[in-house]
Order: structure tokens, then C-alpha cells, then sequence
């Protein structure tokens, strides 16, 4: 009888597995990210993200990885929390800001676009800074 919800629990704990990652987008992801940083170095990691201009400056790596686009041609890559899952779908990444820049431990939001339901959320990580060599 002891065995029954030991087994309950462990066919729980298995349903809740998340799939394997696909090799294919993660390839795709990586050849991505990559093309944006090739040929820099990367620096120290940043709390904040300096303040750069937002339109269209954003690109979406994968599900848990961001870059934003500096001038000179500097990137900033930030690797973000869990729960934002759906944002490489078409949906919307979406930050709310109460100052000027973006930083470490900020909220985003995944809205899908069509019916503007929010459907996750994650936090930014540090922003490590791929900038020229020499630069």
C-alpha cells in the first residue's frame, strides 16, 4: 500500500519533465547569436543596460537569451530567467521601466500580440557587452 503513492509521486514528478531541447533551434539560436558577435570580444558584465535607442534594436536569440544593439556596432547579450519560454513565437517581449535604463532583475513580459494576453514572464540577467576588438 506504501508503494502506490510513492509511485503517484513519481509519475507526477516525471509528467512535469520539460521536453529535450530541439537540436535544431538550438543550433539555429547559437548560429544567431554568433552572426551578431562575431569578431568582438566580450567584456565585463553590466547591471544595467545602458540607454540606447529601443526601436527595432532588440533581437530575440532563443527562448532564455536576448541581445540588444549598441551604437558602433556594439552588442549586449542578457540572459533571462525562466518564463519567458514563448517569447521566440511571435509574441512580444514587453519591459516596463520606471527609469531610463533597462537592468539586471528587471520584469519582462511575454504578450502574445493577436490577443494581447500576457502569456509569461521572466527577469533580465546581467548584460555582458560584445563590443570590436580594440575598441
Amino acid at each position: 500500500m506504501r508503494g502506490i503513492p510513492l509511485l503517484l509521486l513519481g509519475a507526477t514528478l516525471v509528467s512535469c519533465a520539460a521536453p529535450p531541447p530541439d537540436p535544431a533551434a538550438s543550433a539555429r539560436s547559437a548560429q544567431r547569436l554568433q552572426e551578431l558577435i562575431a569578431g568582438k570580444v566580450a567584456g565585463p558584465p553590466q547591471g544595467c543596460l545602458p540607454l540606447l535607442p529601443t526601436q527595432g534594436q532588440m533581437v530575440v536569440i532563443d527562448d532564455q537569451t536576448v541581445a540588444f544593439k549598441g551604437g558602433a556596432g556594439k552588442v549586449y547579450v542578457s540572459q533571462l530567467s525562466p518564463g519567458c519560454s514563448q517569447v521566440g513565437l511571435g509574441n512580444a517581449l514587453i519591459t516596463r521601466r520606471t527609469g531610463s535604463t533597462l537592468c539586471r532583475g528587471d520584469i519582462a513580459q511575454v504578450q502574445n500580440l493577436n490577443s494581447g494576453i500576457t502569456v509569461g514572464s521572466c527577469t533580465f540577467g546581467e548584460f555582458v557587452p560584445y563590443t570590436g576588438p580594440g575598441a
